[in-house]
């Protein structure tokens, strides 16, 4: 799931903004007077939410944020009752899965930009995994023979992720076969549902005479 919230780090504990939490609900009422009200739900100041002041352009009176926790957070959430209290509550819920999934891990605490780098690490490790699949799936298509290290002219374009038509093909699989019989390289034939019986050929033959192509 997308940051649809920026988490932040509050005394060595994630938090969230509640200006930002204001907002992206989308509240219409003024952030004082409506986190004054959410916090007479029974929130205990120092616990679930923290004061934070900052600079403002009036003289005089600071700027005033609350660092939530994730469960004050997800709280506030359910309690505007409308679509984008729903999706915050989710995003937050989600969240809480990641950092037990980080802490199954054997991390206890964590800093918000850890949290990141980790959540970052795991994304990337997703995206190994599914290209490997997709990989696997690549080799499986293509490999129409119980030979692995032969494949048709189709099978490994598909292979490569490139798409050729039958001139090409034929083009390619004639060059190929005078490679095999000017070395003296066992060719084989399987029966295709498009194109009739063709030929396989070893996968080095077919990688040079792509490359050639290029």
């Amino acid at each position: 799931m997308n940051d649809l919230i920026k988490l932040t780090e509050q005394n060595g504990k994630v938090a969230v903004s509640a200006r930002e939490l204001h907002t992206f609900l989308d509240i219409k009422k003024d952030f004082s007077d409506w986190f004054k009200r959410m916090s007479g739900y029974g929130f205990t100041e120092g616990i679930e939410f923290t004061p934070i002041w900052g600079k403002t352009n009036s003289p005089g009176r600071p700027s005033i944020d609350y660092a939530l926790s994730l469960d004050c957070a997800k709280e506030i959430s359910m309690l505007q009752r409308t679509e984008k209290g729903k999706q915050a509550r989710q995003y937050f819920i989600e969240k809480e899965k990641e950092l037990s999934a980080i802490k199954a891990g054997g991390v206890t605490e964590l800093s918000a930009e850890e949290i990141l780098v980790r959540q970052s690490q795991l994304l990337l490790d997703q995206k190994k995994r599914i290209a490997k699949v997709e990989d696997e799936v690549k080799l499986i298509k293509a490999q129409v023979t119980t030979r692995p290290d032969y494949f048709t002219v189709a099978g490994y374009s598909y292979l490569l992720g490139r798409r050729i038509n039958y001139s090409t093909a034929s083009i390619l699989g004639n060059r190929a076969s005078r490679y095999c019989k000017e070395n003296n390289l066992e060719m084989g034939l399987i029966r295709d549902p498009r194109w009739g019986k063709v030929r396989m050929y070893p996968a080095e033959v077919l990688e040079q005479v792509f490359s050639q192509a290029q």
